[in-house]
C-alpha cells in the first residue's frame, strides 16, 4: 500500500505535463501532493482493518478530502449517499486495491475481494478485471512468485498483453483514464524494472496519467522489492496524521507480517 501513495506523490506534478518527464526526473519536489488515489487507496485499508463496507468509507473519505482530484463520474457517485455504482471501466478500481493484495492470505479471497472493492463503483468488467490483475500481481509479489511467473499468470488469468519496448511506449503512450490501458502499463514497466525507484521512474518516465500508473505499478514494486526509507520518508512529510495513522495500523497487521515464501 505504500508504495501506491509514492507512486501516487511521486507522479502528481508529472500527470499533465505535456512534455514527458526524462528518467532522471526529480522524484519529490515541494509540489509533490497525494491526491483521489492515495485517499481512496487508504479509504480501503480502514475498511479491511475495521470490517465496515467499502462503499460506506469511499463515501466517508471522499467527503473528508473533497478536493483531492476525483474523477467526475466518482464525484457524481459520492456526493449522494448510497448511488448506486455506474459500469466504470476507468483505472480508479485498480488504483485504489492494493490493501486487498496484502490482507489476505489466499489467492481465491484476494480475487473475490478485490472484485468487491471494485464493484461499488467499477462495476464493468473491465473495471473488476484491473482491480484483479493489479491485487494479483501484489500477492504474488509478495508470496516470492518470480518475475516472469507474474507475467505469465497475469497474462493467461487476464488475457492481458504486456510484452512492450518501453522508447516505443514512451512515443506512443496518451493520457487514459481506463482500466486497459494504464494497468498494462504500470503491470510491464515493473517486470522490467531492477529496483522500486527505477520501477516509479519507468512508469512516470512513458507519460499519460502519471500519478495512477505510478500509484498502480508502486502497489506491485513494494511487494516485490519493499519501499527505501529514503522514500518512505518522504512520503511521511506529505501525509496528514489520519491518513498516516491509518496507513501505519494497515502495515502492522499486514505488511510487517507478510513472509515472502
Amino acid at each position: 500500500m505504500l508504495g501506491a501513495i509514492a507512486g501516487d506523490i511521486i507522479g502528481s506534478i508529472y500527470e499533465f505535463d505535456e512534455d514527458k518527464p526524462d528518467y532522471n526526473f526529480q522524484l519529490f519536489t515541494d509540489k509533490s501532493h497525494f491526491t483521489d488515489d492515495t485517499v481512496l487507496t487508504v479509504a480501503l485499508a480502514e475498511s479491511i482493518l475495521n470490517n465496515i463496507s467499502y462503499k460506506e468509507l469511499l463515501y466517508e473519505y471522499y467527503h473528508r478530502y473533497p478536493y483531492a482530484s476525483y474523477g467526475g463520474m466518482f464525484h457524481k457517485w459520492a456526493r449522494i449517499k448510497n448511488s448506486p455504482p455506474y459500469n466504470s471501466y476507468g483505472n480508479g478500481s485498480a488504483m485504489r486495491v492494493s490493501p486487498v493484495g496484502w490482507a489476505y492470505n489466499d489467492f481465491e479471497t484476494v480475487l473475490t475481494k478485490s472484485k468487491e472493492s471494485a464493484e461499488v463503483t467499477h462495476n464493468h468488467p473491465e473495471g473488476i478485471k484491473g482491480a484483479q490483475a493489479t491485487a494479483s500481481a501484489i500477492f504474488l509479489a509478495r508470496t516470492g512468485k518470480k518475475k516472469n511467473e507474474i507475467k505469465k499468470y497475469i497474462e493467461d488469468k487476464f488475457n492481458y498483453y504486456l510484452d512492450f519496448d518501453l522508447e516505443e511506449l514512451r512515443m506512443n503512450y496518451k493520457f487514459n483514464e481506463t482500466c486497459q490501458q494504464p494497468v498494462l502499463q504500470a503491470i510491464y514497466t515493473f517486470l522490467m524494472s531492477e529496483s522500486f525507484e527505477d520501477s516509479i521512474r519507468k512508469a512516470i518516465y512513458i507519460g499519460g496519467d502519471s500519478d495512477t500508473v505510478a500509484c498502480i505499478n508502486g502497489s506491485i514494486a513494494e511487494a516485490y522489492y519493499g519501499v527505501p526509507q529514503n522514500i518512505i520518508d518522504e512520503i511521511i512529510k506529505r501525509l496528514d496524521k489520519d491518513l498516516l495513522a491509518i496507513v501505519n495500523e494497515f502495515r502492522e497487521r499486514f505488511v510487517f507480517s507478510s513472509l515472502r515464501s
